[in-house]
């Protein structure tokens, strides 16, 4: 103590220790803590020099605060300013036009990403389009204006066609079709073969229409009629599409699907027995595939089989009932690229079995027709074979008050075009007939799976009505009831067609895309198909081939699109000024807060020179 009497203070590193006669304070270094009183006597002098250090000590603690929580306000603002940008995007699901190449010849949509500005027909005619997206309602479209576009080679940045909802996959019309919607059918079938046969140089996409972009169109419409094309300068809306360059999709497969219902003989060899094939093709093939249903071309087709396939199974499960008929069904892939699952499945039959083929009815199209339905054949009308079949479905349609006719077309056996599925049977010699409502044969790749073809286009009616027409004649075959009036599969009966059954399969396949190339060897529709032939028949067996080489297809189908809708460059730096004068009023507010008024302006005055310093 005497020791420390004789220093009038002593300071270390860690505590400062003010020491007088009778006043003995300890402050320590840390500023948020407070003095430590060790006597009721203070020296005016001595804490004086105290309290202005505990005042500077408060100020920096302050500033180090406020400075701390500067950056945490300036990432708040740019947060808030990112979650703006973010809500103002709008997305919406859409459908690339397909991308193929026949023997190397390219066709479709070429590219897939987009990143170009919204513009509308309503723009200035020589304007150029070179970087932005042209937007093409169904509903105003003109076939021509596309059409030069495509041939000309005119350059565009994307196009982007909207549809109404009423051609979304899904949607349930019973059958029933308004005469504005059987006109954009007819555009939209034109705008398809336009599309699927032409090499396009730019990105092309299908969507719905919806609010979202209505909304657009008539902003993009205004400002294109007044002249105003969005541009990185004007602004305007923008389409963005991230996605990766189409890859080509390697050994695409097509699967073939068959199921036996075995005949009754007495020695119990059903080998022996003839057959009769039930035969429909499931897959598809249209501009968008995925939007390829088919709902009539040829989902009416495999449902009619299977319900054919129902039946029978409940004749052929009682031997008093089984005919001494074989019938086989199959469910053929490959169908738009001249029924090559069908010609792979034939040739991969055993020879005694396809001679044993009494005669083969092919179902394609059979859901959207009135009062007649069609027999196409290859053999010559007069061909006892033929005779009998004509004959066979024309006396069962005059029974249920509708007609069939009977259509021949010769085969040319040096084209490898394949307009019918039944001719695949008649190049192998064996007697065959296609069953449609079409009076004419699809081109390559058309007809068979289009964007118009889709649920509201299908009377169930109709198939139940081919339904009955296949059942009834073969029964009348097979149990030897031909020209008698005799009704197996009447509606008041045990075995009367089942209209849930028909429905169910058909809104099924109206939802599900079946195009070959991009269908996997266990696709869950491929699985279904097996499983409920699996159930009505016998010995199901599935088959998988590699489809033609001369066929090359491109994957990425289907993306996001996402619309923004961009400021001009003016209101850019509008926004850049005032972001900028509230950053530095907040700058000017805490220093002043903090530090004080001569430190704000000590921020903006010129440093001295050396010389002054030296000086």
């Amino acid at each position: 103590k005497k020791e420390r009497g004789k220093k009038n203070s002593e300071v270390n590193n860690d505590n400062l220790v003010v020491t007088a006669k009778k006043t003995h304070i300890t402050f320590r270094s840390n500023p948020r803590s407070l003095p430590t009183l060790h006597s009721k006597t203070l020296d005016p002098d001595l804490t004086s020099p105290s309290m202005a250090d505990e005042k500077k000590s408060k100020h920096r603690y302050r500033s180090i605060v406020f400075e701390s929580m500067y950056p945490v306000l300036a990432l708040m603002l740019i947060l808030v300013a990112c979650v703006e940008l973010c809500d103002a995007a709008t997305v919406v699901d859409v459908y690339r036009l397909i991308q193929y190449d026949i023997s190397g010849v390219p066709f479709g949509s070429r590219f897939s990403s987009l990143n170009h500005h919204a513009a509308s027909l309503s723009f200035q005619r020589g304007a150029d389009l070179s970087r932005s997206v042209l937007i093409l309602p169904l509903r105003e479209l003109d076939i021509g204006f596309v059409q030069d576009y495509i041939s000309q080679k005119q350059s565009l940045g994307g196009l982007l066609i909207l549809l109404p909802q009423t051609f979304r996959p899904g949607n349930v019309g019973g059958g029933s079709v308004l005469s504005e919607t059987e006109g954009f059918r007819k555009l939209l079938a034109q705008l398809e073969k336009l599309l699927i046969h032409g090499n396009i140089p730019f990105p092309v996409y299908f969507a719905f229409e919806n609010e979202e972009t209505d909304a657009m169109l008539a902003d993009v419409k205004k400002n294109d009629a007044l002249g105003q094309q969005a541009t990185a300068t004007t602004g305007g809306y923008k389409l963005v599409i991230s996605v990766s360059e189409p890859r080509k999709i390697a050994s695409p497969t097509i699967t073939n699907i068959q199921g036996w219902l075995p005949g009754s003989r007495a020695d119990g060899d059903s080998n022996q027995l003839p057959t009769i094939a039930v035969v429909a093709s499931y897959d598809t093939f249209g501009a968008a595939p995925a939007l390829s249903v088919g709902s009539d071309s040829n989902g009416s087709g495999v449902v009619a089989l299977l319900e054919v396939a129902r039946l029978f199974s409940v004749l052929y499960s009682n031997p008093k009932t089984r005919g001494r008929y074989n019938i086989l069904f199959a469910l053929t892939s490959g169908g738009p690229y001249n029924y090559e699952g069908t010609q792979k499945w034939l040739k991969s039959l055993d020879q005694r079995m396809r001679e044993s083929i009494d005669y083969a009815i092919c179902l394609n199209s059979v859901g959207s027709w009135d009062n007649e339905l069609l027999v196409h054949v290859s053999k010559p009308p007069d061909n006892a074979y033929i005779k009998q079949i004509f004959e066979g479905f024309s006396n069962v349609a005059e029974d249920l008050g509708f007609q069939v006719a009977l259509k021949h077309k010769k085969i040319n056996i040096s084209n490898s075009r394949v307009a019918w599925e039944h001719e695949q049977f008649s190049r192998l010699r064996v007697t065959a007939a296609t069953l449609s409502e079409l009076s004419t044969p699809p081109e390559l790749l058309e007809s068979a799976g289009s964007l118009s073809d889709t649920r509201q286009l299908v009377n169930e009616d109709a198939i139940i009505k081919g339904v009955k027409l296949v059942a009834e004649s073969l029964a009348r075959h097979i149990y030897g009831h031909q020209g008698k009036d005799i009704k197996i599969f009447a509606d008041d009966s045990s075995l009367a067609v089942n209209p849930f059954y028909v429905r169910s399969w058909l809104d099924l396949l109206s939802q599900t895309p079946r195009v070959a190339p991009f269908l996997s060897k266990n696709e869950p529709l491929i699985m279904a198909l097996k499983k409920e032939l699996e159930d009505y028949t016998a010995e199901v067996s599935v088959q998988h081939e590699s489809l033609d080489g001369s066929f090359t297809f491109y994957d990425s189908t289907k993306a996001s699109l996402n619309i923004y809708q961009v400021a001009s460059v003016t209101f850019d730096l509008l926004l850049l000024l005032v972001l900028g004068s509230y950053l530095i009023v907040l700058f000017s507010f805490l220093v002043i807060t903090t530090r004080g008024l001569d430190d704000l302006i000590s921020l903006f005055r010129r440093p001295p020179s050396r010389k002054v310093k030296m000086a």
